[in-house]
């Protein structure tokens, strides 16, 4: 599984830039001591952070800066996060290896890769066909086996395979979507920007107790481009 990712993870040409990120990763968890509970990401993430081309994921135009600390755009007015954000909020899902999870918002694929070495499936689901497809293409080449990608209004989730042990969403939404608390497993945890499009965004956790209550917690300021909703 993933031999095709591992290949491209070895590429010289990109393996200081990984480095470098994940260096800089480190330095922002330790000053976000009240967004993760403590001063580091989880080593988990950052193996995987250093180990997944993000090149890959990136126009050939913005290569030289795939591995910047910063957002790139991808086309149709999406972006692919900044690598801090995408380490910070799959620390905070806390996944295991057995875990399926749900992402809302496919982009590029980038963050659905990262999800992909942690869990046991990801269903992803991005309701502009183009970016879906052509995430699809590109995580079929670097060997993912364990994502499934649908297209579709994110903001009601993909009920068939729910409940989910952890869901991602990389769009802000004005609220946590009621369909997304629905399909989150007891005992989950959900990891969403919540505000206006382009104005004051909080990132949110939100855990699901064994009894169905739901408790939300502001971590961090961000900024994420809006939830795109179906006509």
């Amino acid at each position: 599984m993933l031999a095709a990712v591992a290949l491209a993870a070895e590429d010289e040409s990109y393996a200081d830039d990984r480095a470098r990120m994940v260096q800089t990763i480190e330095a922002h968890a330790r000053s976000a001591t009240d967004a993760l509970g403590r001063d580091h990401i989880d080593p988990r993430v950052l193996a995987v952070m250093n180990k997944v081309p993000r090149h890959e994921f990136v126009s050939e135009v913005y290569g030289e800066e795939a591995y910047g600390d910063r957002p790139l755009p991808i086309g149709h007015g999406q972006t692919i996060s900044q690598p801090f954000i995408v380490a910070l909020m799959t620390d905070l899902l806390q996944v295991g290896p057995d875990d399926v999870v749900l992402e809302v918002g496919t982009g590029s694929g980038y963050q659905a890769a990262v999800l992909a070495h942690l869990v046991q499936d990801v269903h992803t689901i991005e309701i502009i066909p183009e970016l879906a497809e052509g995430a699809g293409e590109r995580l079929e080449l670097l060997g993912y086996d364990n994502i499934r990608i649908y297209t579709g209004d994110g903001y009601y989730g993909v009920p068939e395979p729910a409940p989910y042990d952890a869901i991602v969403v990389t769009a802000a939404a004005h609220q946590v979507p009621p369909p997304l608390i629905q399909q989150l497993k007891p005992g989950g945890h959900m990891v969403i920007p919540v505000g206006g499009g382009f104005a004051l965004q909080h990132l949110m956790l939100v855990e699901k107790d064994a009894d169905g209550g739901v408790r939300t917690r502001q971590t961090l300021p961000v900024r994420f481009v809006p939830l795109t909703r179906g006509t």
